[in-house]
């Protein structure tokens, strides 16, 4: 009864019935979407201007790393999000990323050069806002370079150590290795 008398309607008001059919797709594909049902293709990692080695990573700016990094995060079917937030003042933040399960992960994203590495400061800085500032269950630091041996051991004396991503790990995380909240 009822598909009758939508087709009733659809062959007396042909363009509106169109344009209405094209509204309602586009809300529920929406719906689905944001409740997490549906995942939309993302960037190809086989696109020109992805990155896929460490040196392109290396190469980038600051923003354009955290970009580079939220865009990696992506990719994850576990991810539900992935925010840059970055910038001066970010408090340890540089990505916010989701999880499915609703977990939240603070990564803060340090592009330097392979003699340059992360020191202790930035263990420091992560750990202390990430749970209270943020409102985080985890944080990582992702580094295209490596941690000092400082950094190392002030991390181990934590009770819950953040993820240490160092050039290495950062480039098996780019070939498909597993995410670091994995």
């Amino acid at each position: 009864m009822v598909l009758v008398a939508v087709g009733a309607v659809v062959r007396e008001y042909p363009g509106t019935s169109l344009v209405l059919g094209v509204a309602a797709a586009t809300a529920a594909v929406v719906l689905l979407v944001r409740t997490g049902r549906l995942r939309l293709p993302g960037p190809a990692l086989g696109r020109p201007d992805a990155p896929h080695t460490l040196a392109a990573y290396q190469r980038m700016t600051g923003p354009q790393f955290e970009h580079a990094i939220a865009d990696l995060a992506r990719r994850d079917p576990g991810v539900r999000s992935a925010t840059v937030s970055g910038g001066a003042n970010d408090r340890g933040l540089d990505v916010l990323v989701v999880l499915r399960d609703g977990r939240r992960v603070a990564v803060q994203c340090k592009r330097y050069a392979e003699g340059n590495r992360v020191g202790a400061p930035a263990i420091y800085t992560a750990n202390g806002t990430y749970r209270a500032f943020h409102r985080c269950d985890h944080a990582v630091i992702v580094t295209t370079s490596r941690f000092t041996r400082d950094a190392e051991v002030a991390n181990a004396a934590l009770p819950e150590p953040l993820r240490l991503i160092d050039g290495r790990k950062l480039a098996r995380w780019v070939g498909g290795g597993r995410a670091p909240w994995a």
